[in-house]
C-alpha cells in the first residue's frame, strides 16, 4: 500500500500471510477520495438536538457503508471515547449483516480508569453483536505482573518505552494476527493539536489505512449525538474530563480548557505512541534488528571466506 505523508502514523505490522487483497491508493487518489468524503461529510450536528439533526447523520453514515463495502480487514480502534461510541452506535443502526460488522481493537494497558473498564462492560450489553478483541501488553494479563516485568512507574522513567509495551506492541500484535487493513478511528480535527488537519482517509507509515469518520464533528456534537441516542458513555465524562486515557496521564479540564489538555499535563506530548509516527523506541528497535541481521550476514560471509 502506497504511504501518505502525514504526520500521524500508526505503527503497525501486516502479515504477510493475509487473504486479504491488497488496497493500494495513489496520492493523487487519496486526495480524491478526500475531496468527494469531505462533501459527504456534514458540518457537525450543530447545537440543536432536534430530530432534523438526524438528517446529518446520514452522510457520515455513507461514510460508513463506503468502508465497509470497499475496505476489507477493517476494525474500529477504540478507548471508549465519546466519538469511538458514536461510531459505534451508527454502526449498529446500520443493520449490517454478521460477516461485514466491524470489530472492535481494545488495547488495555492494564492503567485505565476503573470507570473506563466498567464501560467496557456496559458496551458489551449494549451492543451483544459487536465482538471487543481486547490486548494487552505481551506477557502480562493484571498490574501487578506488569510492574514486576517492567518496573514501577515505568511512565515517568522510560516514558517511550512504556508507550511501546503498553499500546504500540499490543497494537502491532493485534493488526498482525487479526489481519487488520484498515480502522476507523475516534480522531476529531477540533481535538486539536496534530489533529487539527485530519483528512477523512489517511495512510500510514506502515501502510494501514485511517477513516476518522467523524473529523469535522465537535465535542458538542458528539456530546449532543450520545445524549440524543442515549449512548453509553464513560462516567469520568460527569467529573470535568473531556478525553480520557490511562489514569497516570489523565486529568480534568478548567472552563476554556482544549479538549485534550488533560492528557499529559504540563508536557510537551500531545499523542501516545499510537498516533505518532513510528516512535524513538520502534526505530531503536527496528535498527537493533538490522544490525543483527547484518552482522549475521558478515558472520555467514565469512564463513564462506573460510570455507572457500
Amino acid at each position: 500500500m502506497s504511504l501518505h505523508e502525514t504526520e500521524s502514523g500508526y505503527v503497525s505490522g501486516s502479515g504477510s500471510d493475509s487473504t486479504f487483497p491488497d488496497i493500494y491508493f495513489t496520492k493523487p487518489h487519496l486526495a480524491f477520495l478526500n475531496r468527494q468524503l469531505q462533501l459527504l461529510e456534514p458540518q457537525g450536528m450543530a447545537s440543536s438536538c432536534s430530530p432534523c439533526s438526524k438528517l446529518l447523520l446520514t452522510p457520515i453514515q455513507d461514510i460508513l457503508r463506503w468502508c465497509i463495502t470497499s475496505l476489507p480487514g477493517l476494525f474500529q480502534t477504540t478507548a471508549f471515547g465519546l466519538t469511538g461510541l458514536v461510531t459505534l452506535d451508527m454502526l449498529s443502526k446500520m443493520k449490517i449483516p454478521r460477516p461485514q460488522m466491524v470489530d472492535l481493537i481494545f488495547l488495555d494497558t492494564l492503567h485505565h480508569f476503573q470507570e473506563t473498564l466498567a464501560l467496557v462492560d456496559r458496551v458489551r450489553s449494549r451492543y451483544p453483536l459487536v465482538n471487543i478483541h481486547v490486548y494487552k501488553p505481551e506477557g502480562t494479563e493484571t498490574t501487578e505482573e506488569f510492574v514486576r516485568k517492567h518496573g514501577e512507574r515505568l511512565w515517568e522513567t522510560n516514558d517511550e518505552l512504556y508507550d511501546w509495551v503498553a499500546k504500540v506492541e499490543p497494537a502491532q500484535r493485534a493488526y498482525r494476527e487479526l489481519q487488520v487493513a484498515a480502522v476507523l478511528t475516534g480522531r476529531r480535527r477540533s481535538q486539536g493539536g496534530k489533529r487539527g488537519d485530519l483528512d477523512v482517509i489517511e495512510v500510514d507509515e506502515a501502510g494501514l489505512i485511517k477513516v476518522n469518520p467523524l473529523a469535522n464533528w465537535s465535542f458538542q456534537d458528539v456530546q449532543n449525538y450520545v445524549k440524543l441516542n442515549d449512548v453509553p458513555y464513560n462516567e469520568l465524562l460527569d467529573r470535568s474530563y473531556k478525553s480520557v486515557g490511562d489514569w497516570h496521564s489523565t486529568q480534568p479540564i478548567k472552563a476554556g480548557e482544549d479538549e485534550r489538555a488533560g492528557r499529559w499535563k504540563g508536557q510537551q506530548k500531545t499523542e501516545c505512541g499510537i498516533h505518532n509516527p513510528r516512535s524513538k523506541f520502534a526505530q531503536y528497535l527496528r535498527e537493533q534488528e538490522m544490525k543483527k541481521q547484518e552482522e549475521a550476514l558478515h558472520k555467514a560471509l565469512d564463513g564462506l571466506e573460510v570455507a572457500g
